[in-house]
């Protein structure tokens, strides 16, 4: 009585919420559980396991909302008997409606007896998971169809794997390794909308598989980068290329626009690093120049390929890709003399580095703005992400007391070593919409970040910080150890904290 139950879609899964009215009961509620052989609780999730495996409902959420403020209650599950579970909340307002909101999840590990990393994750239209990374695992999980079912070399050094997983994380779709007879590191992947994967990282193996290859024999040096693109079952190479010259390179990040154009950037010490209508043809000097490289959905040809350095050392982070084919690009660089264009700040900050943010048009043929980002201290950017606008959203890590910051949500620095930064520039890079520090008084690093319709930015990353900056949050108390995560949606004007959490234990 008073309660309603209410389905609903939410990013491509099916969802129910309980919703209680004012004085409604919540222990009234009761799940009936069929075909699960146990029933347990684990660090507040509902684990139900049968013959297939685990199905493990996450703790669930339960909140109130008054005049637009959400107020998080405490709650839990609770076993009445074999087969059924209830619910038990904290004190609450019983004068106001309470949604109870079942979280349903799946968690597994992915690997085999030795050492296994992932790197980069991505999800299709469908819901459909695609991990990668190393291992040196000769047990590593693969499936029936991998193109690559061995490793090409175990236990000393590893190969890259690449994994996909249904959207329901009962199965897996394909699994393969994908490497040679040295070591070979896969650190990002994308998806088309078609479901085919790319891949790219860095090998030094000289037998690396390649298939359409436009650079078919290793470059040199002790590591090549490659691009490889797998298509949706997983049987097969739809091409797979080294990316090199006769030093070293490694491809940080991928993006893939909606014609299956891959668009890769990374780090080069080559001076003879490929290049094709390339805004800057020649290596700029340091230890290391980035470089920005777009293939054409069948591999057969670069579109354009570029460094992008000064005379120090810089390196490439991440990149997006907007709808009409413009690049954005983000890292770190030494070099006082990076190219710039249009440039918010067009001059080297400081200290140790300082982050860079570039958006090259879809031609390759120049750049639209490029601009230094940061203080008088260290920075370094990791990730962006691009709205429909073309806004670009970059984060990172700053030392600096003096970084550039504008409608900030946390206009001073925190303390500790690093703070989290997160910065939204216009589209035609002339100004920063907002720019903010994220931290509390010891250190922080941002991680990731996504961007939704509206321009909402989430971010991700790690803290040292007891005081942190929370709002609305599920974990409001740092839980302990050495660092916490955190997970922090800003609103679209930056001008505020929908939510920010800790997200950890001890």
């Amino acid at each position: 009585p008073g309660i309603d139950l209410v389905y609903y879609g939410n990013q491509r899964q099916l969802e129910y919420d309980f919703v209680l009215q004012p004085g409604a009961n919540p222990q009234a509620i009761r799940l009936g559980i069929g075909g699960a052989k146990r029933l347990r609780l684990e660090h507040g999730d509902l684990v139900l396991t049968s013959a297939s495996g685990d199905v493990r409902l996450r703790s669930p959420h339960i909140y109130q909302e008054a005049n637009g403020v959400r107020r998080e209650i405490r709650g839990r599950y609770v076993i009445k008997s074999k087969n059924e579970v209830g619910f038990e909340v904290a004190r609450y307002d019983r004068r106001r409606a309470l949604v109870i909101d079942p979280v349903l999840a799946y968690s597994t590990y992915l690997g085999g007896s030795g050492y296994d990393q992932s790197y980069g994750i991505a999800l299709d239209a469908a819901g459909n998971a695609y991990v990668t990374g190393r291992t040196i695992s000769s047990n590593f999980p693969t499936t029936a169809n991998a193109f690559q079912p061995t490793c090409g070399l175990c236990y000393v050094e590893g190969d890259g794997f690449v994994t996909k997983i249904n959207a329901d994380g009962t199965a897996l779709v394909y699994s393969t390794y994908l490497g040679g007879t040295s070591d070979d590191e896969s650190f990002g992947i994308a998806v088309d909308s078609a479901g085919n994967a790319y891949v790219i990282g860095e090998t030094a193996s000289t037998d690396f598989p390649t298939k359409n290859a436009i650079q078919p024999s290793y470059g040199g040096g002790a590591y090549d980068a490659f691009v490889t693109k797998i298509n949706a079952a997983g049987s097969a190479l739809v091409y797979s290329t080294y990316l090199g010259g006769s030093d070293a390179e490694g491809a940080s990040r991928i993006a893939v626009d909606s014609a299956g154009n891959a668009y890769v950037i990374g780090n080069t010490a080559s001076t003879d690093f490929p290049t094709k209508n390339a805004i800057q043809p020649s290596y700029g000097g340091g230890a290391y120049d980035a470089f920005v490289t777009e293939i054409n959905a069948a591999g057969s040809a670069l579109v354009y390929s570029t460094y992008l350095g000064g005379s120090n050392l810089d390196a490439g982070s991440a990149i997006a890709v907007d709808s009409g084919g413009n690049a954005y690009v983000t890292g770190y660089t030494e070099s006082t003399d990076f190219p710039t264009k249009n440039a918010i700040q067009p001059s080297y900050g400081g200290g140790a580095y300082d982050a860079f943010v570039t958006k090259i048009n879809a031609a390759g043929s120049a750049l639209v703005y490029s601009t230094y980002l940061g203080g008088s201290d260290a920075e370094g950017a990791s990730r962006i992400a691009v709205d429909s606008a073309g806004n670009a959203y970059v984060i990172g890590n700053t030392a600096s007391t003096d970084f550039p910051t504008k409608n900030a949500i946390q206009p001073s620095y925190g303390g500790g070593a690093y703070d989290a930064f997160v910065t939204k520039i216009n589209a035609a890079g002339s100004a920063l919409v907002y720019s903010t520090y994220l931290g509390g008084s010891d250190a922080e690093g941002a991680s990731r970040i996504a961007v939704d319709s509206a321009g909402n930015a989430y971010v991700i990353g790690n803290t040292a910080s007891t005081d942190f900056p929370t709002k609305n949050a599920i974990q409001p108390s740092y839980g302990g150890g050495a660092y916490d995560a955190f997970v922090t949606e800003i609103n679209a004007a930056g001008s505020a904290l929908v939510y920010s959490t800790y997200l950890g234990r001890l």
